[in-house]
């Protein structure tokens, strides 16, 4: 009889015991079947390659669009995650997002005003565009009341009561990263992330690459934006393949028109992440059809991507090969069409040139002068942002050979020589605005420098640089009182120094009556009078700096 007893006992334990551990082993599990779909050699081949692949070219993957398994990939699950794990189910909201996972430290979210439609359906490709409601609308005239105010406390005044209002986070974020504060920026990104993403519609996809949003209505760039700006601190942050996954996720918005031009960008991103799969079937694929080898940083990235493919010794010498004889072929035909990036280039990675390559015409400066402005702004573009990717000393010893073939082209008077210059003068006239639009959201230096002055002289907003000039516009702004178009020289004086200040005041009808005058230049000197006491009133004096040095404390005596 009491073997019966232990018996139940034992098998108590052993459910108590199971019951404990429950939880940790479903971590376990959930950890190592992580790792068994993310290991490359389980997976299709995605580094690069010539492989052919079923799924469409920009599809994306969900997975690839959180960064922490970018990040366990390179440093490992528990170096990433820590003790954060079983603690997340604790969490007073939870909801399961694909782009942002919400945090703890976010005011709570509520129903902001935003929506999702489904306009139509044509060729099995569904167009969708963003909806503000009337109280979003009424935030949102605020918000521009805030922006014109050019004080930023006022946005950070607005966001305190409308925390999730889209356009004050991307403004927001743009002053904190201009002050430094990177994390504040990142952090208020992924929120204006996670407000729009509660607001998707439930046909809405990101992973099909058949879901289109029109970048002419307004209500649809923040979306356009808020991801650009993401992918560019995930970028930074050491996550080009993550960032990959977000450039693919913009190009199918919008692919005809690619309104932030992300195509000067992917090619980038695609090195970076090493999958040159994905770059040269892009270009095979769009080659036909957009012209990708006119754009310089595919003429110039594409063959670097062979190169590396030929590098990779896993592949078959067959593949190898053909990989070599495409690097070869087409850095030639980049050399010859864009002479002028060769010299920065190397500038860039502090590679010394031959004096044969240094004194021919062909590559020196003349090619540099000699190119449009527009095609100027694309090669320092490239140049700028890709140069790191060419420091490889294998990659100049790839590169040098092909160098003197271009030059014994030209000597020779090759007729393909002609025809890239040619090409060079009739095209790059002026650059679309969507290019324009990049590289000021890009804001690499060489290439704002060489923006026209149309461009660098109207103001530029973080929530919405160069808004297209075909734009469908759903409501519109009321209309403010607007000052006197007849306002003398010293009002406007006035006026510029103090936005209170109006001389003239609601303007006058009986203009000839000698004392409404006098009653006007009268109320003209208050109005004067109570501006400069607002502006007075509102200024606020710094204290002086603090040294901390205890010797240098006498110096204020």
């Amino acid at each position: 009889s009491n073997k019966p007893r232990k018996k139940k006992k034992k098998r108590k334990a052993k459910k108590n015991s199971a019951g404990e551990t429950v939880e940790d082993n479903d971590l376990e599990d959930i950890e190592s079947l992580l790792e068994r779909i993310e290991d490359p050699r389980l997976a299709p081949q995605s580094q690069g390659g010539i492989s052919a692949d079923s799924r469409p070219l920009l599809y994306v993957e969900h997975r690839n669009l959180n960064p922490e398994n970018e990040l366990k990939r390179y440093f490992g699950a528990r170096a990433v995650l820590g003790d954060q794990r079983p603690r997340q189910r604790q969490r007073q909201y939870v909801r399961s997002m694909w782009l942002t996972a919400p945090k703890n430290t976010w005011p709570r979210y509520s129903k902001t005003g935003i929506t999702m439609q489904l306009l139509d359906t044509r060729r099995g490709v569904q167009h969708f565009t963003f909806e503000h409601h009337r109280e979003y609308q009424q935030v949102q005239f605020k918000f521009l009341d805030a922006v014109e105010s050019m004080d930023p406390n006022n946005i950070v005044l607005l966001l305190q009561m409308n925390p999730y209002h889209v356009d004050s986070l991307l403004q927001l974020s743009d002053v904190c990263r201009m002050q430094e504060d990177q994390e504040m920026a990142r952090d208020l990104i992924e929120r204006a992330l996670y407000s729009l993403e509660c607001a998707f519609h439930p046909v809405f996809s990101l992973t099909s690459g058949s879901c289109r949003l029109d970048y002419r209505r307004p209500e649809n760039r923040a979306f356009f934006l808020a991801l650009f700006k993401h992918l560019m601190f995930l970028e930074k942050r050491g996550c080009p393949r993550t960032a990959l996954e977000f450039c693919k996720l913009i190009l199918s918005l919008d692919p005809e028109n690619d309104p932030l031009c992300v195509l000067l960008l992917i090619d980038f991103l695609s090195l970076r992440a090493r999958e040159y799969t994905f770059l040269t079937r892009l270009f095979q694929e769009w080659e036909s059809h957009r012209n990708l080898s006119q754009l310089p940083n595919f003429a110039f990235s594409v063959p670097l991507a062979y190169f590396f493919l030929s590098q990779q010794e896993e592949r078959p010498e067959l593949e190898r090969s053909q990989a070599r004889e495409r690097a070869a072929r087409l850095i030639q035909l980049a050399l010859v069409m864009f002479p002028s990036i060769l010299l920065p280039l190397l500038d860039h990675c502090s590679v010394q040139p031959d004096a044969r390559v240094a004194s021919h015409p062909f590559f020196g400066l003349n090619a540099q002068i000699s190119q449009s402005p527009a095609l100027n702004q694309l090669t320092s573009l490239y140049v700028g942002r890709t140069h790191g990717l060419w420091k490889d000393p294998a990659v100049m010893a790839w590169l040098e050979p092909h160098v003197h073939e271009v030059l014994r082209m030209v000597e020779a008077g090759d007729a393909l020589v002609q025809e890239a210059e040619h090409k060079r003068k009739i095209r790059y006239q002026s650059a679309p605005r969507n290019i324009y639009r990049h590289i000021i959201l890009s804001e690499m230096k060489e290439a704002t420098a060489a923006l026209p002055l149309e461009v660098t002289s109207q103001p530029v907003m973080g929530f919405d640089p160069l808004p297209p000039l075909d734009s469908i516009v759903s409501y519109t702004r009321p209309e403010r009182t607007s000052h006197p178009s007849n306002e003398s020289t010293l009002s406007l004086f006035f006026r510029s120094l103090l936005p209170n200040f109006n001389l003239q005041g609601d303007i006058r009808h009986d203009g000839d009556d000698e004392a409404g005058a006098a009653q006007d230049l009268n109320q003209g000197v208050n109005r004067l009078m109570a501006a400069m006491r607002d502006m007075l009133a509102n200024i606020q004096f710094q204290e002086p700096p603090r040294d901390d040095n205890p010797e240098g404390d006498g110096d204020w005596d």
